[in-house]
């Protein structure tokens, strides 16, 4: 399973991005996805995640309300949609795919196989 990422960048606090996450050589309606991220000097974490029919969804708090995880099962692809970016969101992002028997939306990292090779998103004040 390979995960390729894009739609980071610069952005000044209050505006939005869109990262996107393109899954391949799985069985992508049998894959939970999940976005994490890690800041300078500080410990990846998670972000937000969804099961594999999109039907459950998590969040870290500090995104709910401005992130919004979905996914497409029919093009291979997760996205999170990030608006009134604020400066503590600067990080670099990976998105993250987990072989799932079940309709579960995970936020352990171990719990996911395959990761990305991460999208910089930066927010200036």
């Amino acid at each position: 399973v390979q995960l390729v990422e894009s739609g980071g960048g610069s952005v000044q606090s209050g505006g939005s991005l869109r990262l996107s996450c393109t899954v391949s050589g799985g069985t992508f309606s049998n894959i939970a996805m999940g976005w994490f991220r890690q800041a300078p000097g500080k410990e990846r974490e998670f972000v937000a995640s969804v099961s594999r029919s999109g039907d459950s969804k998590r969040y870290e708090d500090s995104v709910g309300g401005r992130f919004t995880i979905s996914r497409d099962n029919a093009k291979n692809t997760a996205t999170l949609q990030m608006n009134n970016l604020r400066p503590d969101d600067t990080a670099v992002y990976y998105c993250a795919a987990a072989n799932s028997m079940y309709e579960q939306a995970y936020r352990v990292q171990s719990r996911f196989t395959y990761w990305g090779q991460g999208t910089q998103v930066i927010v200036s004040s």
